[in-house]
């Protein structure tokens, strides 16, 4: 019995709008029970670096890096476990959701080796961001 969920899907593409450049070491941020959360177009969201590995529902997210808020380009489905990209750099994959904020924005927490801030990568406003799916990554909605 194949019990695989997800099919193929487009590319999310955005803009970075704003520029975030401190960390933390006990930020105390806990990690949503969904593993994929629906954006719409124009919303804008925060990315958050995370060396943080553990996904089950609730899990204590402490070091964390800022990068910034981004708008979406466009409605679509982000998964835990998509690529993260920033001006055509790999920076992580989605490790998940914190809904602290929420309905303002999420944090999407993004796993990386070491958390990064906006400054470690020299991030400026209007760079490019993109979530891909990791294994099959189909379409996108640049351009429209």
């Amino acid at each position: 019995m194949n019990l695989a969920e997800d099919g193929p899907k487009r590319a999310l593409t955005g803009t970075l709008v704003k520029v975030l450049v401190h960390r933390r070491d006990q930020r105390g941020m806990a990690l949503e029970p969904h593993a994929s959360r629906c954006v719409q177009r124009g919303e804008v969201h925060e990315l958050v670096t995370t060396d943080h590995q553990d996904t089950e529902q609730g899990a204590r997210i402490d070091r964390v890096g800022f990068l910034g808020f981004a708008e979406i380009g466009c409605a679509g489905v982000i998964d835990r476990g998509d690529e993260f990209w920033i001006g055509g750099q790999r920076v992580g994959t989605v490790l998940g959701f914190d809904a602290c904020h929420f309905p303002n924005h999420y944090n999407i927490l993004i796993n990386t080796e070491v958390p990064v801030t906006g400054a470690d990568l020299e991030l400026q406003p209007e760079m490019p961001v993109a979530f891909t799916q990791a294994l099959l990554p189909v379409g996108s909605c640049a351009g429209r």
